[in-house]
């Protein structure tokens, strides 16, 4: 079973995205907070890791610069609700450095699902 970390400081996203993916078939841990997240990823080596980008403690632009110098090969989605005109260049920005899937919130839940199932595709793909 494949594994996702969810990194957001809302409890509810956090919540309705684990529920989505575990109705998938995806193992998931939540962390509230970039901190807290790039812990449990150190400790858990998620397949996938999903982080928003407007978090306290360690927003996700820091969360994934610091990801990727620990795993460069990690698959990052990320996701912004912040304003629909920050939200997106935040969302460009995470895509430059190296997030492989970008949502805006809100999103269609299948639009989750997708974006993890071509993220776990395109690591086993360089894999194979």
């Amino acid at each position: 079973m494949k594994k996702v970390l969810i990194i957001d400081d809302d409890t509810l996203a956090r919540a309705t995205m684990a529920s989505i993916l575990e109705g998938a078939g995806y193992h998931v841990m939540t962390a509230e907070d970039g901190k807290r997240g790039l812990l449990r990823m150190r400790k858990e080596e998620p397949d996938v890791i999903i982080t928003d980008l407007v978090m306290p403690e360690k927003e996700g632009i820091e969360t994934i610069r610091e990801i990727l110098a620990d795993r460069p090969q990690a698959k990052i989605i990320a996701v912004s609700g912040g304003g629909r005109r920050s939200g997106v260049e935040f969302l460009r920005l995470a895509r430059a450095l190296g997030a492989c899937e970008v949502l805006a919130k809100p999103f269609d839940p299948d639009d989750l699902v997708g974006c993890v199932s071509r993220c776990i595709a395109a690591f086993e793909l360089k894999r194979g």
